[in-house]
C-alpha cells in the first residue's frame, strides 16, 4: 500500500489524470491525500471535483480557501452565483451540484494519521499548536460547516481579523481558525498572520517568518504535508513538506509518497495546465 499526497489541483483535471497514471495509482491498494484547493482557475473544476469525489473511498481531502469560497458562493442567491467565473458556475449549476457540494462540506480542515506519523493541512499551522490542538480547532469549524448554521458562518468567513487567540468565541473564533488553516504563509513569532505577503521566502518584511520556521514554535509532534504556497514551490525541511508547485500557473503537479520516518520522500511530478505564451 502506498499513500500519495497531491498538491493543489485548482481545477486541473487533465494534470491529475496524468499524475495518477505516473504514480500507477491502484484504488484497491493505495490511498490519496489531497491538500485542498480542488477547484477554481484551471477550467476543469467540475471534472476535477467529480473525479476526487469518485475516489472518496480511497482518498482524504482537506479544505482549501478556494473550496471554502465555492461553498460560500453556493449559499448566495442564484443571481449572485451567476456572476462568478464560468469554471465555478459549471459546478454551481450542474445536475449533481448538491451531491458534490454536500460531499465537499464534509471534508476536514486538518487530517492526521498518528500511526504513520503524518498530518495534512492546506496552508499552515499556528506556531503555538500541536497536532492534537490543531485537530481540536479544526473539529470546531468542521462541526459548524456540516450543521444547520453553516450559512451563517460562510457569510462572515471572509476577513483578516481577528488574529487567532484562545479567548475568541463564536464566529470570530471560527474565522480565525479558518484563516490559519487555509490562508497562512508568513507570521510573526506570536503567530500574527501577514495576509499580504505571498512571495517566496526572502521577499517578506523583517520580523516575518514562514509559518514552519517561526522561532520558538511548539513541536507539532508529526510530519506535515501542505499546499497553498505556489511561490514556495517544492519544499522539504524541518519535518514540513510543501507540495503546491503551481500546477494551475503552468508549473508541475506534484505527488509525494508518505514514507516511514527515516526514508527519503518519493517525489513524482507531471506537467500542469498548459498556459498561453
Amino acid at each position: 500500500m502506498a499513500i500519495w499526497a497531491i498538491g493543489d489541483l485548482q481545477g486541473c483535471h487533465d494534470a491529475l489524470q496524468r499524475l495518477l497514471e505516473a504514480i500507477r495509482f491502484d484504488p484497491a491498494q493505495d490511498r490519496l491525500w489531497f491538500c485542498g484547493d480542488l477547484v477554481n482557475r484551471g477550467g476543469q473544476s467540475l471534472e476535477t471535483l467529480r473525479l476526487v469525489h469518485a475516489l472518496d473511498a480511497c482518498a482524504d481531502v482537506v479544505l482549501g480557501n478556494h473550496d471554502l469560497s465555492l461553498l460560500a458562493i453556493a449559499e448566495r442567491q442564484e443571481s449572485e452565483q451567476r456572476r462568478v467565473n464560468p469554471d465555478l458556475q459549471r459546478i454551481l449549476f450542474a445536475e449533481d451540484r448538491e451531491v458534490l457540494l454536500g460531499w465537499l462540506r464534509g471534508r476536514r480542515l486538518f487530517h492526521h494519521d498518528p500511526e504513520r506519523g503524518w498530518a495534512m493541512v492546506h496552508a499552515g499551522l499556528h506556531p503555538k499548536w500541536t497536532a492534537s490542538a490543531a485537530a481540536a480547532r479544526a473539529a470546531e469549524v468542521e462541526q459548524v460547516l456540516q450543521g444547520r448554521n453553516r450559512s451563517r458562518l460562510l457569510k462572515v468567513m471572509y476577513g483578516d481579523r481577528p488574529q487567532w487567540s484562545p479567548r475568541l468565541t463564536g464566529l470570530e473564533r471560527w474565522r480565525a481558525i479558518i484563516n490559519v488553516f487555509t490562508r497562512m504563509r508568513y507570521c510573526s513569532p506570536q503567530g500574527r498572520i501577514d495576509f499580504g505577503a505571498k512571495g517566496a521566502p526572502g521577499s517578506q518584511q523583517a520580523g516575518l517568518y514562514p509559518w514552519y520556521e517561526v522561532p520558538g514554535r511548539r513541536a507539532v509532534g508529526t510530519r506535515v504535508v501542505f499546499g497553498h504556497w505556489s511561490t514556495l514551490g517544492l519544499f522539504i525541511g524541518h519535518g514540513f513538506h510543501g507540495i503546491d508547485t503551481g500546477c494551475v500557473w503552468g508549473g508541475p503537479l506534484t505527488a509525494m509518497q508518505l514514507v516511514p520516518e527515516g526514508e527519503l520522500p518519493v517525489i513524482v511530478q507531471v506537467p500542469g495546465r498548459r498556459t498561453e505564451g
